[in-house]
């Protein structure tokens, strides 16, 4: 198990999703990271190993999708652009796959995020 925590844990930090075409692959990385948790039963082994086939895919994608998108935005825009996009996706992948409820203060938390998109992307 935390072979898995410490894949997820890098995952969190290296991730880029920031181009538009791209957008879309970002519910693989849900897949990958919180999709098992559906089949606890499946060996940790095999989890572990789909999940770096789904990244991989993932990431042949993203590298160069991050490469155009660095000339139109900095890097902070482009990880700021990655957290909205991570959250929209995986506020409708925890309700629709994993069959969570949102609550009113993933909701404000959500907002705030936004709320800092905006100042980050607004000319001062």
């Amino acid at each position: 198990m935390r072979l898995w925590k410490k894949h997820c844990h890098l995952r969190q930090h290296t991730e880029y999703d920031h181009d538009r075409p791209v957008d879309h692959l970002k519910h693989l990385y849900d897949l990958c990271l919180y999709g098992h948790l559906k089949f606890r039963q499946a060996p940790l082994f095999k989890v572990i190993v789909i999940s770096w086939g789904i990244a991989f895919f993932e990431y042949c994608f993203q590298v160069p999708a991050n490469r155009i998108g660095s000339y139109e935005f900095s890097t902070v825009q482009l990880k700021t652009i990655q957290e909205v996009i991570t959250l929209t996706v995986f506020s409708v992948f925890s309700v629709l796959y994993l069959d969570e409820q949102i609550t009113w203060n993933y909701i404000v938390g959500f907002d705030l995020i936004v709320s800092a998109g905006f100042v980050i992307f607004k000319q001062w």
